[in-house]
């Protein structure tokens, strides 16, 4: 079976699940999407369920290789702050689709058969962060915590503002909080002695 048929039911996947969510989606409204027959379908996925497990494993993997993208290993402490938020905020407006399904829609119960690649997923990600962020904390230019701790200081606060996005609860763009966001995360993760006065940043 070629890749385009397993790309097509991904596509389509993704498609269904933001529509009707997963449990209001069926494999047939997905094979319709991708117009595929049911023998393509069960030759690639086994159920929906494997469907959905493959499809965040896929968009986990695009939402890392944006935020890794936006990192200059030579970015000083802010810059790199800057940088990560930024991304983080560009991608769920830019791939809105994808980040519901990831922020809103992918389940824990499902994504137990996954559970071992979306933790070296994860551990890409961190070692990626690591890289840029280890020289930086050694060098007293970011504060010392554990990695989930800075990632949570990070992305944590921008997070409540795209998942109000993603719902519908919220229409306003939530790009127009990054400088705000960005000088909170600055202030959190950032010596007091180190900060820099910058525009956009409050010191």
């Amino acid at each position: 079976m070629s890749s385009g048929v397993r790309d097509d039911l991904l596509a389509a996947g993704l498609a269904v699940f933001d529509r009707s969510g997963f449990e209001g989606a069926t494999v047939a409204a997905i094979r319709a999407k991708a117009h595929a027959s049911n023998g393509s379908f069960f030759h690639v996925f086994g159920s929906k369920k494997e469907l959905a497990g493959a499809l965040f494993l896929e968009v986990l993997g695009h939402y890392h290789a944006a935020m890794l993208a936006a990192l200059d290993q030579s970015a000083d402490a802010e810059q790199g702050i800057d940088r990560l938020i930024r991304a983080h905020l560009d991608w769920v407006v830019l791939s809105r689709r994808e980040a519901r399904y990831l922020f809103e829609i992918s389940r824990n119960e499902w994504g137990e058969d996954v559970r071992d690649a979306q933790r070296a997923q994860n551990a890409r990600l961190a070692e990626g962060i690591g890289r840029w962020r280890a020289p930086l904390v050694a060098s007293g230019e970011l504060l010392p915590m554990t990695p989930v701790m800075f990632v949570s200081q990070l992305i944590g606060p921008a997070q409540i503002f795209c998942r109000a996005f993603l719902s519908g609860r919220d229409r306003a763009d939530p790009r127009g909080e990054a400088d705000t966001l960005i000088a909170c995360a600055i202030r959190a993760l950032v010596p007091p002695g180190r900060l820099n006065t910058r525009q956009g940043v409050a010191t």
